[in-house]
């Protein structure tokens, strides 16, 4: 744990400054090609995963941690500027204790419209997100001792993300690599018990590069068979009694994902996240974890 958290600091600011220059370097890419809505979307959506039971850090004792993010595209054809995407979203945690229980997943349904801004090969696209994100009880949100009822007490927010992606090709490093930056405005006025413990505004940036697997028989773009992906968060407001530069306003997640040539739509994958817990009422945490596991691979060319 100790070897963990002892730079951590330093990672967390770097990362913070790395997510709000990474977009200037992008935009030295080389020529773009025309990157369709649909991949853009499968990016920005995420992938399904599930982690080995070897997390090394200050989360409990899991199982696994399995992200099922089906989704679900509307849209007129292939070539529309305009598209909507429904997504049922789910993460679960199976603790390591009697009778393997899963405690109040987070259930994560959510509508986004997609908007191409140019007709050209800028690939910029516009979006907007409302989603729902509870789980599932309905006990009180406070225990008897007066402490937040991990157990069955109800959690429960809508939230509003409006956000900008550009998409870059770099032929010298021959990868794709995505921008993200939005803002996400949490709805809990009407829930007085996180009112002053949970941020309702936050700043999102992610920086994603995925590197194209070649076919060794017709040389042509196959997959993605290498993946990279920094995430910043940074939480505004009243948040316990922390100041405006208390570094743990900063949540951190980066990712590396592989694709071997032996599996067609799955991988590995490593990740590093600090930061707020995401998993609904368990948010009172602050995890530095290091997990492993296996991933859906969505980007096709």
């Amino acid at each position: 744990m100790i070897k963990i958290t002892k730079h951590i600091k330093s990672l967390v600011i770097i990362s913070a400054f790395l997510s709000g220059s990474i977009f200037i370097l992008s935009s030295k890419a080389d020529t773009i090609p025309n990157i369709n809505l649909t991949t853009i979307s499968d990016v920005n959506q995420g992938n399904s995963y599930i982690t080995f039971p070897t997390d090394i850090g200050n989360v409990e004792p899991l199982w696994f941690e399995a992200n099922l993010i089906p989704n679900f595209q509307i849209r007129k054809n292939k070539n529309s500027r305009l598209m909507g995407v429904l997504t049922p979203q789910i993460i679960i945690r199976m603790y390591r204790e009697y009778s393997y229980p899963v405690k109040t997943p987070s259930f994560m349904p959510q509508v986004t419209m997609y908007y191409k801004l140019c007709k050209n090969r800028k690939n910029s696209t516009a979006f907007v997100r409302l989603a729902h994100h509870s789980n599932g009880q309905n006990e009180n949100f406070y225990s008897e001792e007066n402490v937040i009822n991990l157990n069955s007490g109800d959690f429960s927010t809508n939230y509003i993300e409006l956000g900008l992606i550009r998409a870059f090709f770099n032929e010298n490093l021959n990868a794709t690599q995505f921008f993200k930056s939005s803002f996400k405005k949490i709805l809990i006025e009407d829930v007085n018990e996180l009112n002053g413990l949970y941020s309702q505004v936050r700043w999102k940036n992610s920086f994603s590069v995925f590197k194209i697997r070649q076919n060794e028989i017709t040389k042509l773009k196959k997959k993605a068979g290498f993946s990279l992906k920094l995430d910043t968060e940074f939480m505004f407001g009243d948040i316990y009694s922390w100041s405006d530069k208390n570094i743990d306003r900063v949540n951190v997640g980066f990712t590396a994902f592989y694709t071997p040539k032996f599996f067609e739509d799955i991988g590995f994958f490593i990740n590093f996240y600090h930061g707020q817990d995401y998993y609904n009422i368990y948010f009172n945490h602050q995890l530095n974890i290091i997990r492993f596991g296996i991933m859906t691979e969505l980007l096709r060319f």
